[in-house]
């Protein structure tokens, strides 16, 4: 049996290895490093995939949340409501733009962004939501667009682990997530679901006259060459990267294929088990498992993932404290117990293996580890 690990790059890229090496060494020889052919090409792919009239590639998944909220002239002490249970960067573009993260709960079960709790902390100040689609699959987005049309908020969807998900309207209408909201971002992270071999990332909108204000602050800002017309940053997608995520995209439902593949296996394994919670798939999503994630009931987390480490399989903690714990983004406004199920997330899940080249030898192997630390 090969080694087990969390994501196996390596392996995924020998069977596309080919391609991606005459691809690279294409972009070499043509020296077109910024903004070249290939940059365009995956821009207008992108868009195709996505069926959304605006893609913008950016340096990396964090610069596409900034850039957006740059670009909906938020000001300093305006409220954005996103979720607690997440990864710091949610939170963290909104803090350095001077506006006020104003965190709420999460579903137990799902994980994502609690629409209740969303509607309870709106304010006069609340200008925006961003909804999060962790570990693969979409919040309540018809919900969320109802919310933000009665109070007139802009919704920039976080699209960074669930990119290639879709999202199914009560009117049976689908859509990719990251295209609903006013704006959707994504990150290129090599980890993630369509993964570059750097960084990268992108923003998405339907909105026209909103597509050229993000080109322009992606850009210094600039209109023309020497054309600055407001204060941007500098945040390409370089055309290696565009490149290898070209001919990675051609293969994304097929490794969202595979991760739901193994998100069954474990599922069947781990079901009706007194001691795991399997993650819970909504009917309104489809899920693209970017990581699966176990909640333990009445078990020793470290002591599991030290009995799984000591078997050769790798486990991982997303996310062991809650943003309003983190000193960072201590606040007045919030106290330790103020979060219920973020808090009680932090302390029970624990995330098995989650990729594409997982094969049944390993699952076997993986689940089988896992119960007899349960059962034992």
């Amino acid at each position: 049996m090969k080694k087990i690990q969390m994501v196996d790059l390596i392996s995924q890229y020998e069977k596309i290895q080919k391609e991606v090496d005459t691809a690279v060494l294409n972009v070499i020889r043509s020296s077109q490093y910024i903004n070249g052919p290939e940059v365009k090409e995956f821009t207008k792919e992108l868009e195709e995939y996505l069926d959304v009239n605006h893609v913008i590639p950016c340096a990396n998944g964090t610069d596409a949340l900034q850039i957006s909220m740059m670009a909906l002239d938020l000001q300093p002490g305006d409220e954005v409501i996103t979720a607690n249970f997440t990864y710091v960067a949610t939170a963290e573009v909104i803090a350095l733009l001077r506006l006020k993260p104003v965190l709420v709960d999460v579903c137990p079960d799902t994980f994502d962004i609690d629409i209740q709790a969303i509607e309870r902390a709106i304010t006069p100040k609340t200008k925006a939501i961003v909804p999060v689609h962790l570990f693969g699959q979409a919040a309540n987005m018809e919900a969320i667009m109802e919310i933000a049309r009665k109070n007139k908020l802009y919704v920039v969807e976080d699209t960074a682990q669930a990119i290639g998900c879709d999202y199914t309207f009560n009117s049976g209408k689908n859509q990719k997530v990251g295209t609903i909201g006013t704006i959707g971002c994504t990150s290129f992270f090599p980890s993630k679901n369509l993964g570059c071999y750097g960084d990268g990332g992108a923003i998405f909108t339907n909105d026209d006259a909103l597509a050229i204000k993000i080109k322009q602050i992606a850009n210094h800002g600039q209109s023309k060459q020497y054309i600055h017309d407001k204060v941007g940053v500098n945040s390409r997608l370089d055309s290696i990267q565009a490149a290898i995520l070209r001919i990675k995209l051609r293969q994304l439902d097929l490794y969202s294929k595979l991760r739901r593949n193994t998100a069954d296996f474990y599922d069947k394994a781990f079901a009706n088990h007194p001691k795991v919670k399997t993650p819970k798939r909504v009917s309104f999503s489809n899920h693209v498992f970017h990581q699966y994630t176990l909640q333990l009931i009445d078990v020793d987390r470290d002591k599991m993932r030290s009995h799984l480490s000591e078997k050769g399989i790798p486990a991982m903690i997303y996310y062991p404290i809650p943003l309003h714990l983190q000193e960072a983004y201590s606040d007045p406004r919030y106290s330790k117990g103020d979060f219920p199920v973020t808090e009680k997330l932090c302390k029970t899940v624990i995330s098995l293996p989650m990729q594409t080249e997982l094969d049944t030898e390993q699952l076997h192997y993986i689940t089988q580890n896992v119960l007899d630390f349960l059962n034992h």
